[in-house]
């Protein structure tokens, strides 16, 4: 199984209708899939559940089944991870969010220098994200992991990145997207190199992520068009992407494209659809599963095709990166 997170510490950038689209696009190719929610505001499982469900899931006081859950064994020095439970959405396996999950951060943080002491429960913990996806992947034999995590430079994020094989950036051409990456790509190398440092101090007997979490590329996200070319505003940002993307993330500075179309990291440039999103989040379907009877009548019935094609393009290019 390929686990991919799809990163950025800036907010507002589409991240995960991306990953709700891309997991119903690779369960559409047939593929095996799991949604893995580990942002603490578990927008991605209100994307796939409706109010009736998710309030199954977060009666008052402790959740119930859901990405804590198997964890809090651990936390409270009762027991090891438990076997996670992994909810069927149609043909995808969701690990439901919680949000109480911030309340794990403390702990991560607190945990992730004792790593270097070759601390077993240090270890432990800090591979639990791994250690739940792994095993929530193998009772679905999943073919790909897809990983939701919140925007910031967080202990959670880290452990969560830990677990990842891959790291898919979603952008915004703007300012704020850019500057965020300046710290994103030195952040990923420092708990890269960090990680395998730990791993040199781990305990026999204890199974651990490998950590590479390796970028495979930036998809440009909600760029508005205008006659098929990016208005002034944002065409001056998308511009400045591909040499930010490559000198800060990939750490080159050299022979970097000026052009996002030129740039073989750009995975895609998504047009806005950001008028059949509150009808896809209606009929709770990806935009390209919307149908006349959900109202995509008219000019829709166009920009649904053409979302479909441009997932499938997208998915297919993650797919040759991953592989």
């Amino acid at each position: 199984m390929r686990t991919i997170a799809f990163f950025n510490n800036k907010g507002g950038v589409g991240k995960t209708a991306l990953v709700y689209h891309l997991a119903c696009m690779f369960a559409d190719q047939g593929w095996s899939v799991l949604a893995a929610d580990l942002d603490p505001q578990a927008n991605l499982s209100t994307m796939f559940l409706d109010e009736e469900s998710l309030e199954e899931f977060w009666p008052e006081g402790y959740s119930l089944h859901t990405v804590l859950s198997p964890i809090r064994p651990l936390l409270e020095g009762e027991g090891e991870i438990d076997d996670p439970y992994v909810e069927d959405v149609g043909d995808i396996g969701l690990l439901v969010g919680d949000l109480a999950l911030s309340g794990f951060e403390d702990e991560l943080s607190q945990q992730w220098p004792r790593c270097l002491d070759g601390d077993t429960r240090a270890f432990r913990v800090t591979g639990a994200f791994s250690e739940i996806i792994r095993r929530a992947g193998r009772a679905r034999d999943a073919d790909l992991a897809l990983v939701d995590v919140g925007p910031n430079l967080g202990a959670i994020n880290r452990g969560a990145l830990i677990a990842a094989d891959h790291v898919v950036v979603p952008l915004a051409p703007d300012l704020i997207s850019l500057k965020g990456l300046e710290s994103l790509g030195p952040t990923l190398r420092t708990w890269g190199r960090g990680w395998q440092q730990r791993l040199k101090e781990r305990p026999a007997g204890i199974d651990a992520p490998k950590g590479q979490m390796k970028p495979i590329g930036y998809v440009v996200m909600q760029h508005s068009v205008r006659l098929d070319r990016p208005v002034k505003a944002y065409a001056k940002w998308m511009g400045r992407i591909p040499a930010t993307y490559h000198k800060y993330v990939l750490g080159e500075q050299d022979g970097t494209p000026h052009r996002v179309d030129e740039d073989r990291e750009c995975l895609s440039a998504l047009k806005d659809y950001r008028s059949l999103m509150p009808m896809a989040q209606e009929a709770r379907k990806p935009i390209f599963h919307l149908k006349p009877a959900d109202g995509a009548i008219g000019a829709h019935v166009k920009a649904v095709r053409n979302c479909y094609r441009d997932f499938e393009e997208l998915a297919n290019v993650i797919k040759r990166r991953a592989d």
